[in-house]
């Protein structure tokens, strides 16, 4: 077996962490206001200066839609009947959602402290 590269590594934790994270994201925009998926898109792009992309929305939105986390609503947005399709949350998703949160922090703590201990004398994170 090879050896990965330092880029492929790089996007392969990226990558990884994105989908762990990305419902978790998805439904903290959503519980500030329905949204449509290219908004969301930026919205996640604006807030972290370009860092957190996601390409992948739709099956993230379909994944929460089919465990009852969000609703999905078609709005006329033109004179020529054009529609938009927004996502919005469920009671349930804002649920879900606190445990997500809570979960999150819980691990991060966790790593962090596994970090802070591991690192060697002259080694810093950042």
């Amino acid at each position: 077996m090879g050896r990965i590269s330092n880029k492929d590594a790089k996007s392969s934790f990226e990558d990884s962490f994105k989908r762990a994270t990305s419902p978790m994201m998805t439904l903290l925009l959503l519980n500030e206001k329905p949204m449509y998926v290219y908004n969301l898109s930026q919205e996640l792009e604006k807030r972290s200066n370009s860092t957190y992309k996601m390409n992948f929305l739709y099956p993230v939105l379909y994944r929460l839609q089919e465990q009852g986390y969000v609703t999905e609503f078609s709005q006329e947005i033109t004179e020529s009947h054009r529609t938009r399709n927004y996502y919005t949350i469920t009671e349930s998703g804002r649920e879900y959602l606190k445990f997500m949160l809570q979960k999150y922090r819980e691990l991060l703590k966790a790593v962090d402290v596994i970090i802070e201990n591991g690192l060697l004398p002259d080694e810093e994170v950042g």
